[in-house]
C-alpha cells in the first residue's frame, strides 16, 4: 500500500535521442501508473523549452523517463538541480560517469567488478587494422540500448580491415569502444531500493540482444529467473548492487551481463549499469520487480518514494 502524498508529478519523456520512442512508452506507462494512484501527472516531451516549461509546471518533482543523451548524461540532471527541482534516479555527476563505458571502467574496477578489456579507438583507426583480435565488440562510447552495437567476427561481411563503405557504427561515430566478445549468456539484474532483485537471461529468437530485439515484442525470450547455477546469480546481484553504490546510484538501475558458462565464475563480466533503465511493458526492471512481488505502479511509486527521501535528507 502506498504511503506517498499525493504529488504534482512531471514525466519528463522523448527528448531527441535514438531512444526517443522507447522513451514515450516508458513515460506513458510511468505516467498511467501514477495516475491510478491518484497522483496528478503533466507530461512533458523534451524539446529545447524544457526549462521554461517545468518552471511553469512548478511539480513536487520530475519522474525522468529519458533515455540516452542528455536525458541520460547528466545534461538534465544538471537543469534540474540549477532550478532546484527534485528529480528521479541518479544525479549529475554519476549521470555523466555511468553513461561512459570507459569511465565506469575505471570506477568499478577498483572494486573488484570483473569488466571486458579493450580500448576506445577512432573509427577511422578501423580502416587500416583489427584494433583486437576477431572476433570482437565495437559500440558507441556512450550510448544505451544497445545502439550501434556490432559483433566483428571473421565472417563478417564487413571486410578485414574493416571497409569504409560497410555498414555500421563507425560510419555514425568518430569514436567506439573496442572490447573481446564474450561466448555464452546474456544476463541482467535490476537494483532498487538498495535491492538486488534477480537475475534475468535473454535469449534473442536470432542474433544478438541489439535495440531491435530488447523493443519488439517476441524477438526475444525473458528467462526470469535464470535458469543458471545459484553461485553465478548470486555473483551477478553482487556486482550489480556494488556497481550501484559505487557509482553513487539512486532509483532504479539495470546492471548488463556476459558470462561464457565454460569458464565457471572467471567467465562473468559486467557490462554495463544503466542509470535509466526502460519502463515499457517489455523492459527487464519491471518484470523483475512483479517476479518480486511488486506490481509496476509500487515500483515507480517506490522510485519516486526513494527520490523525495534523498532531497528530504539533504534539506530540500
Amino acid at each position: 500500500m502506498s504511503t506517498l502524498p499525493k504529488l504534482h508529478i512531471v514525466v519528463l519523456m522523448g527528448g531527441w535521442a535514438n531512444e526517443r520512442e522507447v522513451s514515450l512508452m516508458s513515460g506513458n506507462g510511468v505516467a498511467d501508473a501514477l495516475e491510478s494512484r491518484g497522483h496528478r501527472v503533466t507530461l512533458i516531451d523534451m524539446g529545447h523549452d524544457v526549462a521554461a516549461r517545468i518552471a511553469e509546471a512548478k511539480p513536487d518533482i520530475v519522474f525522468n523517463a529519458l533515455h540516452g543523451v542528455p536525458g541520460e548524461d547528466g545534461t538534465v540532471q544538471g537543469m534540474l538541480d540549477l532550478m532546484g527541482v527534485p528529480y528521479t534516479h541518479s544525479g549529475l555527476a554519476t549521470s555523466v560517469i555511468a553513461i561512459d563505458k570507459e569511465l565506469t571502467k575505471l570506477i568499478l574496477k577498483p572494486h573488484g567488478i570483473p569488466m571486458p578489456g579493450g580500448r576506445v579507438v577512432r573509427s577511422e583507426e578501423l580502416y587500416a587494422a583489427d584494433p583486437l583480435a576477431r572476433p570482437y565488440v565495437l559500440k558507441p562510447v556512450n550510448e544505451g540500448s544497445s545502439v550501434g552495437v556490432a559483433i566483428v567476427t571473421a565472417e563478417s561481411n564487413c571486410g578485414n580491415p574493416i571497409r569504409r563503405d560497410a555498414e555500421g557504427p563507425w560510419q555514425t561515430f568518430d569514436e567506439l569502444v573496442a572490447e573481446p566478445y564474450i561466448r555464452g549468456h546474456e544476463l541482467t539484474t535490476a537494483v532498487i531500493g538498495g535491492k538486488a532483485l534477480t537475475v534475468t537471461e535473454l535469449v534473442p529468437k536470432s542474433g544478438f540482444y541489439d535495440f531491435t530485439a530488447k523493443y519488439t515484442d517476441g524477438m526475444t525470450e525473458h528467462v526470469c529467473p535464470a535458469k543458471i547455477p545459484e553461485r553465478i546469480a548470486e555473483l551477478c546481484k553482487d556486482y550489480a548492487l556494488k556497481a550501484h553504490k559505487a557509482l553513487g546510484c539512486r532509483g532504479a538501475t539495470r546492471s548488463d551481463f556476459r558470462w561464457d558458462d565454460e569458464k565457471g565464475e572467471e567467465g562473468l563480466f559486467l557490462l554495463e549499469t544503466n542509470t535509466q533503465p526502460g519502463m515499457t511493458p517489455l523492459s527487464l526492471v519491471p518484470e523483475q520487480a512483479r517476479h518480486c512481488g511488486m506490481d509496476y505502479a509500487d515500483l515507480v511509486e517506490a522510485i519516486v518514494a526513494e527520490a523525495l527521501a534523498f532531497y528530504e535528507a539533504k534539506g530540500g
